[in-house]
């Protein structure tokens, strides 16, 4: 029913049933991982009016310590979780035993099948801040009106020009078609600088 995603690693399958509707997956040589990608396989969908939260759990002296990370549901199938600063000591934390060696910590991924009214008044913890196209194209949007913004307050008209053959002046109309090809174009397609 779920997937895991580790940069460097095999898509990770080896989903173990706790209960009727929870699941965990086993996270080996967890030290340098910063970002998982839980996606659900398509296989078997979440029962009407349900979805499921997702909780990491780094290992710790007091035993295991469960972290909302969000939540998947069958409109939501998939999602990337950043867990670097979730782990004891935030990231990468390596501990020397007797002999020198390193040792490597195992953490844990749990899935608890839920209605989706109480998946809505959940809130998971801040740091895991889920990455995603939204806040992408936002970050983008406000970057190009501020370089908009900026660069038209320095708009002069042809007659409040002075030569000067050392600068090259854009005309704020060329400015403002490339500000609005972009804008429809992240709205097309938000990934379309990576071709």
């Amino acid at each position: 029913m779920f997937g895991l995603i580790i940069s460097g690693r095999l898509v990770q399958t080896d989903l173990q049933q706790v209960s009727e509707t929870q699941f965990l997956f086993n996270i080996t040589d967890a030290d340098n991982i910063n970002h998982v990608v839980l996606f659900m396989t398509g296989q078997t969908p979440f029962p009407e009016g349900f979805g499921g939260a997702v909780y990491f759990s780094w290992p710790s002296t007091d035993g295991p310590s469960w972290q909302l990370l969000g939540h998947l549901t069958n409109a939501k199938p998939s999602t990337i979780f950043k867990i670097s600063s979730l782990k004891a000591g935030g990231g990468n934390s390596f501990q020397q035993n007797m002999f020198g060696q390193q040792a490597s910590h195992n953490a844990q991924i749990g899935i608890s099948v839920e209605p989706l009214s109480q998946l809505a008044q959940q809130t998971p913890v801040t740091q895991a801040s889920v990455s995603s196209v939204e806040a992408f194209v936002e970050y983008s949007r406000k970057m190009l009106e501020n370089f908009f913004n900026f660069a038209s307050s320095f708009a002069v008209t042809q007659s409040q020009m002075t030569p000067n053959p050392s600068e090259t002046f854009v005309p704020i109309s060329t400015l403002q078609k490339w500000f609005e090809n972009f804008q429809r174009r992240l709205e097309q397609n938000p990934n379309f600088w990576r071709s």
